[in-house]
């Protein structure tokens, strides 16, 4: 089986491709995890820059198309390569792309195309004819987790024949590490050391999360939050609430950016790793946690509940509720720490690591064919929406 894994995003800083594939893991990771288990891929990434790149038995193609480069000529190499690679799958990152879709459908006549969520929202009403236009050309739709689809099925953008399926948008190559040594190493502290890894703004609600920290400093004296966060609009705000608490005061660290590989170590180090989201399409930071073996005290999301299989790692809590994130917190760090983080690793190999995700993508691009089969046999019925869309 081939598959062209497809995105139409351009970056908006004009990268190399080398540097694109450092700047977005998720790119060469879904396409390894793919590849892990015996399909065949092909990625093909919208850039301002053409090369052909081979890496761990996949073939980059990158190269100007899409909305970013709608020119004729881009077009028409786009549509070249297509037919030169003749893949069994188009399987295209994100749904935000409508008319990009449907020109998929002249350009690779009969393929499949499998779409998978990034974080999008249903459009407004003025722009759902297109989206709907371009989601019936579509043979699956994956979301991390299936309540995500239901905005957009309730949003009437879903056609009978859609089939939603339920895949984690990445996976990680973090592995856990000895949690002293990457302490010593790093000069931190806290019984138990919390890690935050996220943007300092309203969806992120740092602000709860500190009120949930002063709560359970109460019970637990020596507990510390480390915080590594790329923009902060919320900075100043902050600031001003660790100034006026002496609860946090002493106890809240704000590190700022650090870079990617330095998360890995402070995740070693954590004791516990803390989100307040409101919404998010996945959540990397929450399975780079589980990669290291390191439970998750995390808002009672879709997403989060689908990476956490329902809360039966680290512990859910209701987003904008700090007493109830101070009440997870002291309960998930009495527990023994070696089982709680063997379990936390024991689920990503489960269900979030390359080979577990590669063994869910391939089994819904068999299914794909399947349908794709049974829908041209003499008699079929149209697949039931309900079933689809349960």
């Amino acid at each position: 089986m081939h598959v062209a894994q497809i995105s139409f995003f351009t970056d908006p800083q004009a990268r190399t491709p080398e540097l694109l594939l450092c700047a977005w893991p998720t790119l060469a990771n879904v396409a390894e995890c793919a590849a892990r288990a015996g399909i065949r891929v092909s990625v093909i990434q919208a850039c301002s820059h053409s090369q052909h790149v081979t890496r761990d038995g996949v073939n980059y193609y990158f190269l100007p198309f899409g909305r970013g480069h709608p020119s004729n000529h881009a077009t028409g190499r786009f549509a070249e390569l297509l037919r030169a690679l003749a893949p069994d799958i188009l399987h295209v990152q994100g749904l935000d792309f409508a008319h990009d879709v449907l020109s998929l459908t002249s350009a690779a006549p009969g393929v499949p195309i499998f779409l998978q969520d990034h974080a999008s929202r249903p459009p407004k009403p003025w722009r759902r004819a297109l989206w709907r236009r371009g989601f019936s050309v579509a043979s699956g739709i994956a979301f991390c987790s299936l309540e995500q689809a239901r905005p957009f099925a309730s949003a009437g953008l879903f056609a009978p024949q859609t089939k939603v399926y339920a895949i984690p948008e990445s996976t990680s190559r973090f592995a856990p590490g000895n949690k002293d040594q990457a302490r010593r190493a790093l000069g931190l502290s806290g019984e138990p050391l919390v890690l935050w890894v996220g943007h300092l703004d309203a969806n992120k609600d740092p602000l709860t999360v500190l009120d949930g920290i002063s709560k359970a400093a109460r019970v637990l004296p020596q507990l510390k939050l480390y915080c590594c966060f790329g923009t902060a609009p919320l900075l100043g705000a902050i600031q001003r609430r660790i100034a006026q608490d002496p609860l946090l005061n002493g106890r809240v660290y704000l590190m700022g950016r650090v870079p990617h590989a330095q998360v890995e170590h402070l995740m070693r180090a954590a004791d516990l790793y803390v989100s307040g989201s409101h919404r998010e399409g996945s959540g990397y930071s929450v399975i780079e946690a589980l990669a290291c073996g390191l439970p998750p005290v995390v808002t009672d999301i879709p997403s989060f509940r689908s990476l956490t299989g329902g809360g039966s790692i680290g512990a859910l809590w209701p987003r904008g509720d700090a007493n109830m994130l101070c009440e997870r917190l002291v309960s998930v760090a009495a527990q023994p720490w070696m089982q709680i983080r063997a379990a936390a690793r024991r689920h990503f190999e489960d269900e979030l690591s390359f080979e577990a995700v590669g063994r869910k993508l391939a089994s819904t691009y068999q299914d794909l064919l399947d349908r794709r089969q049974i829908r041209r046999a003499p008699g079929a019925k149209r697949a039931d929406f309900l079933t689809n869309h349960a």
